[in-house]
């Protein structure tokens, strides 16, 4: 697969014209109040960069699923003070994201945080009327939103045939880590996919069979890979239904080179609950009644020494239940082996998508991944290898 290039900031003319930012401020909140403003502060340096080189800021984004109609409680109004805190400047709310309020909005304000967009049914359903309608508000159209680049809505790919478009800084960074992560990386490349079931993670695994060097399966679903093999796994989590389906991507990884790379031992414990009696046991020596709940300590110096042979590492899953301790630890050392190697220099790490960020931050890890994906959807179809509506349209 050839390395993409996409449009920035630097393709568009800003001085002195109105920008509309794609963001996804659809960020937790209790009681009116704002818990947690990754998001937020994630869109902070476009809007800044814009407003520096002349330009005016629109901001679109989603709250919720109000499915079409106005829900006062998934309006947008109670994110524009977080956001101005983080951009250091006011921020004027418009009470609907096209036609006269908004209009009057941006011609008051250097930046401005429309509406939701999907108080509009039309948005999602990526109506062109809807998007022309978002478009007549500005000059340019930038996406810093990768969270929602899946999405064929009005917002994320529409628009685009409206107005000159580009990706902003955010989604920028994420293109190009992902990119060099699988479209163009350096090899060896291994790619970790944990989690509890194969079934939620087929195409995935499908698909980087094809693509990396090493495929290490961790989790509830190795589980299943060693079943399929002929191992007793006592009476650990499994998708026994899906025996021949593991079996044929085994068969499918050693036709074509792939290697892929399975727990020798792990931590057993009678029941699945914090601080009860475990032990380490080969593959193969679970007892009956035994649970499989992380990786052994043998384990982890294979998966370590392997990431030591690898240029290029895509995570995406925990390998054990690392909500409840201890089974985090095969986890948390892995992680931070990556984390090791891409401080020196020799690796590059790209994680993303479900419980991935939360596992890495338990592990203390994330901060010195090479790049951490906070999307979900978006970044689980990009590792399956489709095309993100959102995403193709910004490709120069």
């Amino acid at each position: 697969m050839t390395k993409r290039n996409f449009k920035g900031l630097s393709d568009l003319e800003i001085a002195g014209k109105t920008v509309l930012v794609r963001a996804d401020l659809n960020v937790p909140m209790h009681n009116g109040v704002v818990t947690d403003d990754t998001r937020i502060r994630s869109v902070v340096p476009t809007i800044k960069a814009i407003l520096e080189q002349g330009g005016k800021v629109a901001v679109l984004s989603h709250f919720g699923r109000p499915k079409g109609k106005v829900v006062p409680e998934a309006s947008l109004q109670p994110i524009a003070g977080p956001l101005g805190e983080a951009l250091g400047t006011e921020v004027g709310f418009a009470a609907d994201c096209i036609g006269e309020p908004a209009q009057a909005a941006i011609a008051a304000h250097q930046v401005v945080l429309l509406e939701n967009l999907r108080f509009h049914a039309a948005e999602e359903a990526n109506g062109e009327g809807f998007a022309a309608n978002l478009a007549a508000l500005g000059d340019a159209y930038v996406n810093d939103a990768f969270s929602v680049a899946h999405r064929a809505h009005a917002s994320t790919e529409a628009i685009t045939r409206h107005l000159p478009s580009a990706a902003g800084l955010a989604m920028m960074a994420e293109l190009e880590a992902l990119e060099s992560a699988l479209a163009a990386p350096e090899r060896p490349v291994a790619a970790l996919v944990g989690g509890a079931k194969i079934s939620s993670k087929l195409d995935v695994l499908n698909t980087l069979v094809e693509k990396v060097d090493y495929l290490i399966i961790g989790g509830g679903m190795a589980n299943t890979f060693l079943f399929a093999q002929g191992v007793d796994i006592g009476s650990s989590l499994c998708e026994k239904d899906l025996k021949e389906t593991a079996g044929a991507i085994l068969a499918k990884a050693e036709s074509i080179g792939c290697k892929i790379v399975l727990p020798i031992d792990a931590t057993v414990a009678q029941e699945f609950a914090a601080n009860v009696p475990v032990r380490e046991v080969a593959i193969g020596d679970a007892e009956d009644d035994d649970l499989i709940l992380d990786i052994g300590s043998q384990s982890i110096e294979e998966l370590n020494h392997t990431l030591r042979n690898c240029k290029t590492l895509l995570w995406n899953g925990p390998l054990g239940a690392f909500e409840v301790t201890p089974f985090d630890t095969g986890t948390n050392a892995v992680a931070r082996e990556a984390a090791k190697l891409t401080g020196k220099g020799k690796l590059l790490s790209v994680a993303g998508g479900g419980d991935t960020v939360a596992a890495l931050n338990n592990a203390g890890a994330a901060q010195d991944f090479s790049h951490i994906s906070t999307a979900g959807g978006a970044f689980l179809e990009w590792l399956e290898g489709k095309d993100l509506p959102g995403v193709k349209v910004l490709a120069s």
